[in-house]
């Protein structure tokens, strides 16, 4: 699948994948930030943004999507960081080809799957994604009433304002989702999934510097995954973010700028 992206900066090639409900829009501003040490891409992982739409939507795809792009755009080696969903389609990549990584950075999410907490995340999604597709949006004039039918439904003033930002208004003045909320329903079994770990996990990955960022406020890398990410990432350094949510790009674009920066000083 031929991936949207932008385009920012000089430098190595970094490429940025954005989580669940994002697109590359999400990550401009930080983009800007590095763009004195990186060339930085930013592409729309499928079914977001402005990549092209699926009814397949899991890791090896989105994987292989990263693929074609890299290899469309002549790259040998770069660095690679993604956060939540993103991040387990970069975990997913580096499995599968660490020799094309210089650096690797994991925002807040483990490669695992979260048997604790699952069942919450998954219905949290489940009524995200319901309450798009439960109103008509024919009968919308504005966005603030597309709002007030969200706000029923999602209490997190944050997460509406994620959402509304895939509502586009077109050129005959209605609305649509650029995200495609049906396919992600479809297929959020296969978004929650994680990597298996085995007793005697022996697919180390290394070479490269790893940098795993835990969102202080979040809940979506248990300590208790600590010690088996480091059997993956023997060199993973795991830092909490203090004053950080699961949006850390949002909440602490600073520490995001930071450690990429210092993915390049330890390269």
């Amino acid at each position: 699948m031929k991936l949207f992206y932008r385009k920012y900066g000089n430098g190595p090639p970094l490429i940025i994948l954005h989580g669940l409900y994002g697109s590359s829009d999400n990550w401009v501003t930080i983009a800007k930030s590095l763009s004195d040490s990186f060339t930085v891409y930013l592409p729309d992982q499928r079914n977001h943004g402005q990549s092209p739409h699926s009814k397949i939507h899991d890791y090896d795809s989105m994987k292989d999507d990263l693929f074609e792009m890299i290899s469309d755009l002549k790259l040998k080696k770069f660095f690679l960081a993604g956060h939540s969903m993103g991040g387990k389609t970069a975990i997913s990549f580096a499995l599968k080809w660490p020799e094309m990584l210089n650096g690797l950075l994991i925002a807040d999410i483990s490669p695992f799957t979260n048997e604790t907490g699952r069942d919450s995340v998954y219905s949290q999604h489940s009524i995200i994604l319901n309450a798009m597709l439960s109103f008509d949006l024919n009968k919308i004039s504005t966005r603030s009433e597309a709002e007030k039918i969200l706000s029923e439904k999602i209490s997190s003033e944050k997460v509406r304002g994620l959402i509304l930002k895939n509502l586009q208004r077109t050129t005959d003045n209605t609305f649509l989702w650029k995200l495609n909320a049906s396919s992600l329903l479809k297929n959020l079994d296969k978004i929650m999934e994680g990597i298996e770990l085995k007793t005697d996990y022996s697919q180390q990955i290394s070479g490269f510097p790893v940098i795993f960022l835990k969102g202080g406020d979040s809940d979506y890398i248990p300590s208790g995954d600590f010690r088996d990410i480091q059997k993956v990432f023997p060199a993973a350094e795991i830092i909490e973010v203090h004053g950080a949510g699961h949006w850390i790009h949002a909440d602490r674009p600073d520490e995001i700028v930071k450690n990429l920066k210092m993915l390049l000083g330890n390269s």
